[in-house]
């Protein structure tokens, strides 16, 4: 039995739509729990709102981030640079407090090209 050009197109999307693999049909993602929702596990106490909203900023080899804390509680932050070349020193600035409605400026560079740049937060034992 020879198959007309019309039916070969329809049997093979049909083969292709079988010989899909188990994996890779659509499931709900699992993800972790929030951050902030208690595992049923555990108790926790309600904390209050901490960290301050910093912007980083790149522009050639300097890295600037200035962050603002909005909350009553001191936050030490502190910038960290990687460098794309190999031989670059990479840095971890030393914790800067920013105190209930401050903005404070990091500043860093690398010699040549900066791969990434990050804050980190603390708390402080204010």
């Amino acid at each position: 039995m020879r198959l007309s050009q019309r039916g070969a197109p329809v049997i093979a999307i049909l083969v292709l739509l079988l010989a899909v693999p188990y994996d890779a049909a659509s499931h709900t993602a699992r993800t972790a729990p929030h951050a902030r929702v208690a595992d049923g596990d555990r108790r926790t106490e309600p904390t209050e709102p901490f960290g301050a909203e910093c912007r980083v900023a790149v522009t050639g080899s300097e890295v600037t981030a200035y962050c603002h804390n909005p909350y009553p509680e001191t936050d030490a932050v502190s910038l960290h640079i990687e460098c794309d070349r190999w031989w670059d020193i990479d840095s971890d600035g030393a914790p800067r407090p920013a105190g209930a409605a401050e903005t404070v400026r990091l500043t860093g560079r690398c010699w040549k090209e900066v791969r990434s740049a990050w804050v980190s937060h603390a708390r402080t034992g204010d």
